[in-house]
């Protein structure tokens, strides 16, 4: 075990090959905070059935996939799970392990037991750091586990910072290759051997991950058997570190290349694990623990099977809980409506559930008003520069890449002073915080800085954009533009028939269309991104929906659309508008540039979004902490902004909490009923899909992305410490934009913090699968489930329930995976 490894590579095998490629491919991204979106963790595990993939995790991870059982306790006293659904959810679930009626008795017998019945905790299997901090630690106080994540925290912070250090390390040996070489790394620890033999064991390690992955495992003594499972484990004890990893192999990979460091990742985590090992004495009682546990790495899966057996009664709870809820929803669905009148306004939100209590309080507010649902980014694949600025960004889904590009309508000489103010805020930030000119920008400065800390904090009535930064006053409303639309109109109206096939708006075009986005308004928070739409990368969909609606009133384009077979009137304008969902308010956008006969009409429209906006503060009031204020709407107005602009503010808003169901239908099916905030809401006609190519669209991409969001905020509710971002008060940034620490180090925080999921005496987010509902032929949804293996993962795998609307009475039926039960 003490002799180095040899520096010169050796072929890595393929079935080590083979493990390293898995265990990374385990682990889901993170975006950083400038994009910030929802993320599915477990999306790594996507092929293997949700209970299996939970006990593999609980065994090597030591995480959580399901709720104590006291929980559910609580859910059943509050009349929120049906225990007389238990045996029939037992049935479905198909454990053969099991009779159905003993299965859900134990259920029952946890549900009424007020100690909750909770299983004997399972133990993660143990790391060789694991192991080590049972004895004598490396420094007084700290375990070995938290100085080694601690110290790899540090390094690729340094590494992958981009936007907050002055100082930057020299990167050219890749992530691996600086640790590996660097000589800070081993100082610092109790070393037996001494701290000069740890630098010079660990130099000698190949220079390349791969292969010193290898050389690692071989003299550590796993049995192949055990590669994959220990891997793993090594990675997911580095989760947020390896999160971010992914994140840049998934970038690379979206544009056809590729990104190796979160195997080097792997490489140093382990390199930990060796050189612990090393240092053991080369006989005793330490020596012969080390050998037998180098063994129980080929024996993972009899734990994993225990594990299993232990959460039967869990996933059983769990599924009933959620099949209550399924029920509450079916109940209220309505029988096809008659025809409804032609309306003055269509209103297209986005499918995100904050749009679902703004939608219904529209439609209360005016019967003209008829909305539909449509993912955020409007079917656009662009990424967009504000003219004068070098900042491009994202404004699809991370699932996607960008094909077209935007930037702002805006005289030259107008773009170049504006990249004359932005280069001159740089160098006065550059100023601000370079080392050397930190006491004497104080200095020069004094109290004077704090007039503009004072500024910064007053409460304002709207939010300043990174779009608008270095603007003057009269290019602020620039429009966003994409150049095809004069360029080639014809390739633009392709984009716009595919955009508006996938509304299912391809005719009866009401006088206004009004094209919604949505984004949040928040102070000093790291996550603010977090909290717009996540279809546009994280950003608000105000270029979206200005650039789709510009596209749309483009004659040109209008003309050819035509030819395509679709006739928008002379007399329908689009109007883009954004949706602030943290005041419910509405800002409408370039609406100079209509018609003089839709002034007045888009003038009447604004009013009656001003009225649904205080119907839906009020809806919110309560759970926001302003319930005393639900009947002064004005008073509701100034505090909601006000908590917008509020730097000590945790919780503006509570963005996507509750979220539980995804119903894919005609508005016809869900209007008037009050869905409290909890679905997302996509319109879709099957008469009109006569090919289904938009059916697969729906389930291939707004499904998949609904189903990101809903498997985060149940991660980060049902194992917070490893999938959410703890205590927001705490937060660090790390790199200007990487993400935070929770402290002043450590692993990196992926996830919610708990203020968005509690609210200090009640959880607000009830973790439950997503309930997929789908209003068309059964026929239909089965091809797409078999043309797709990313959609049948999801549904067979149980990592979502769907439900089929049945279009001609409304019944609705579930899909297993053994076909559709009524």
């Amino acid at each position: 075990m003490t002799t180095p490894a040899p520096t010169t590579a050796r072929p890595v095998p393929p079935a080590v090959d083979a493990a390293i490629v898995a265990a990374c491919d385990r682990i889901a991204p993170t975006w950083p905070l400038d994009q910030f979106i929802a993320v599915n963790p477990y999306w790594g595990w996507r092929s293997s059935p949700i209970a299996a993939a939970a006990a593999r995790l609980g065994v090597l991870a030591g995480t959580p996939l399901t709720m104590p059982r006291s929980w559910y306790r609580e859910e059943w006293l509050a009349g929120r799970l049906r225990d007389d659904l238990l045996t029939a959810v037992a049935g479905e679930l198909g454990d053969t392990a099991l009779d159905d009626a003993v299965l859900a008795d134990r259920a029952r017998a946890v549900l009424r037991s007020d100690a909750g019945g909770e299983p004997a905790p399972l133990a993660r299997v143990a790391l060789i750091a694991d192991l080590r901090d049972e004895g004598v630690g490396p420094i007084p106080g700290r375990t070995w586990t938290d100085l080694l994540v601690h110290q790899i925290g540090q390094h690729c912070a340094s590494h992958f910072d981009e936007w907050q250090a002055s100082w930057a390390p020299d990167r050219a040996a890749g992530l691996f290759g600086t640790w590996r070489t660097d000589p800070s790394v081993t100082h610092g620890f109790s070393w037996a051997r001494g701290s000069a033999w740890a630098t010079v064991h660990l130099e000698s390690l190949p220079a390349t991950a791969p292969a010193a992955i290898a050389a690692m495992l071989d003299d550590l003594d796993v049995e192949p058997a055990g590669h994959e499972a220990y891997l793993t484990a090594v990675l997911a004890s580095v989760n947020g570190w390896a999160a971010w990893c992914a994140q840049c192999r998934w970038q690379a990979r979206l544009v056809g290349d590729d990104d190796d460091e979160i195997v080097e990742l792997l490489a140093i985590r382990l390199a930990w694990e060796w050189l612990l090992a090393a240092d053991l004495p080369d006989h005793g009682a330490e020596r012969e623990r080390l050998t037998d546990w180098a063994a129980s790495w080929a024996f993972v899966d009899d734990l994993v099977d225990d594990k299993a057996d232990d959460s039967r009664v869990d996933w059983l709870l769990q599924t009933a809980i959620e099949r209550t809820y399924q029920e509450t929803i079916t109940t209220h669905f309505p029988a096809p409506a008659a025809a409804v009148p032609a309306p003055d306004v269509q209103a297209v939100f986005c499918i995100d559930v904050r749009s679902e209590v703004f939608r219904r309080a529209l439609e209360s507010t005016s019967g003209a008003v008829h909305t539909r649902g449509f993912a955020g980014f409007f079917g656009l694949p662009i990424d967009y520069t504000p003219a004068g600025s070098a900042l491009t960004r994202p404004q699809l889904p991370g699932l996607l890449a960008p094909a077209l590009h935007v930037t702002d309508a805006m005289p030259t000489d107008a773009a170049a002073a504006r990249a004359d103010r932005l280069h001159d805020h740089g160098r006065w930030e550059e100023f601000r915080h370079d080392p050397s000119s930190v006491f004497s920008f104080v200095e020069s400065m004094g109290l004077a800085y704090g007039a503009k800390l004072l500024t910064d904090g007053r409460p304002r009535r709207t939010a300043e954009r990174w779009e608008t930064e270095g603007l003057d006053a009269a290019h602020r409303d620039a429009t966003p533009h994409l150049e095809l639309v004069d360029t080639d109109p014809a390739a633009a109206a392709d984009i716009g028939r595919r955009v508006l096939t996938a509304m299912g708006l391809l005719d009866g075009f009401a006088p206004i269309v009004l094209l919604c986005g949505h984004g949040s308004t928040s102070t000093n928070n790291p996550h603010a991104a977090g909290l717009d739409c996540g279809a546009c990368g994280g950003q608000t969909g105000e270029v979206n929906a200005r650039v789709l609606a510009g596209l749309l009133n483009a004659p040109a384009v209008r003309r050819e659309l035509s030819a395509l077979g679709i006739d928008v009137p002379a007399s329908t304008w689009f109007v883009a508008a954004l949706h602030d969902t943290t005041t419910d308010t509405v800002a409408l956008f370039d609406t100079g540039q209509a018609p003089a006969g839709h002034q007045a009409p888009i003038a009447e429209l604004a009013g009656v979004l001003r009225a649904a906006g205080e119907r839906a503060r009020a809806e919110r009031a309560t759970a926001r902490g302003f319930g005393a204020l639900v009947d002064a709407p004005a008073d509701l107005e100034r505090a909601t902004h006000a908590s917008a602009h509020d730097w000590s503010q945790v919780r503006p808003e509570w963005g996507l909490a509750g979220n539980a169901a995804f119903v894919v239908a005609p508005r016809a099916r869900t209007r008037g009923i009050d869905l409290q905030g909890r679905a997302f809401l996509h319109d879709y006609d099957w008469r009109l899909d006569a090919d289904r190519s938009v059916l697969t669209l729906i389930l291939t991409a707004p499904m998949v992305v609904t189903n990101w969001i809903n498997l985060q905020y149940y991660a980060s509710t049902v194992d917070n410490h490893r999938y959410g971002s703890g205590n927001k008060v705490l937060h660090n940034v790390v790199g200007g934009h990487l993400g935070v620490f929770e402290g002043n180090g450590g692993d990196l925080r992926i996830g919610l913090p708990m203020q968005s999921l509690h609210d200090g005496t009640t959880l607000m987010h009830r973790p439950l699968r997503l309930s997929v509902f789908v209003e068309a032929p059964a026929e239909a949804i089965d091809a797409v489930i078999a043309a797709h293996q990313v959609v049948e993962d999801l549904v067979h795998g149980q990592w979502l329930h769907l439900l089929r609307i049945d279009p001609d009475t409304g019944a609705v039926e579930r899909r297993t995976a053994h076909g559709w039960v009524r």
